[in-house]
């Protein structure tokens, strides 16, 4: 005859208990105003000088834009391109390494080299007639922008190889795939800044909006 073992009844964990009682007993509940390391709204001191301070510099946004708009097309092409020109020292910034910049001084004027051929570029097409029309003969600038206008084309292409020629007698050992990569974002970032802000440009001298 075998005998039938039945199972082991489970132990009652009575020592745990008491002891997860005894730490909950203790334990300290968080403060909910400060989780995640932060202040709620509610318990800011300085919400509404914060109010106040993000007011005042809305209302002097809209009333630069404003007086952008009031004064003319010119002007609304000024205040484009100073926005290009933050967004691409946005977008230059993005893949840059202090290490490698270290080694290679003077190589991220190169990207600013190439920002401003093509500027020349696109806003010299739009802006031929426009200029022209703005300044007078008697002006020197008359003469200055018909000049830059009749050998747009010609500066644009020796500036653009200019800076190709700086780019390979830059280029040094260990460090191609980095440079070629910020060659290569650079030409990304002017597709992406110029091709959406020449339309722009060219639609504000058909009726501003």
């Amino acid at each position: 005859m075998q005998k039938s073992i039945s199972p082991p009844l489970p132990s009652t964990p009575t020592g745990r208990i008491r002891h997860r009682r005894r730490w909950h007993s203790h334990e300290v509940v968080p403060d909910v105003s400060k989780l995640n390391g932060s202040l709620l709204l509610v318990n800011d001191q300085n919400k509404y000088r914060s109010m106040r301070i993000r007011t005042f510099s809305s209302l002097w946004m809209l009333g630069s834009v404003i007086l952008i708009l009031y004064l003319g097309h010119l002007y609304i092409c000024a205040m484009v391109v100073v926005i290009q020109i933050f967004m691409a020292s946005e977008l230059f910034h993005l893949l840059r390494r202090a290490h490698e910049d270290k080694r290679l001084p003077g190589f991220k004027f190169i990207n600013w080299h190439f920002f401003f051929t093509a500027m020349l570029y696109v806003y010299g097409r739009i802006l031929s007639q426009q200029l022209v029309n703005t300044v007078t003969s008697d002006k020197f600038f008359y003469k200055l922008v018909s000049g830059l206008i009749k050998y747009q084309m010609v500066i644009c292409y020796f500036a653009y190889i200019a800076g190709m020629m700086w780019f390979i007698l830059s280029l040094k050992k260990k460090m191609y795939k980095y440079q070629f990569g910020q060659y290569a974002w650079t030409h990304m970032i002017l597709i992406v800044v110029f091709v959406q802000s020449s339309f722009t440009v060219a639609n504000i001298f058909e009726g501003i909006f």
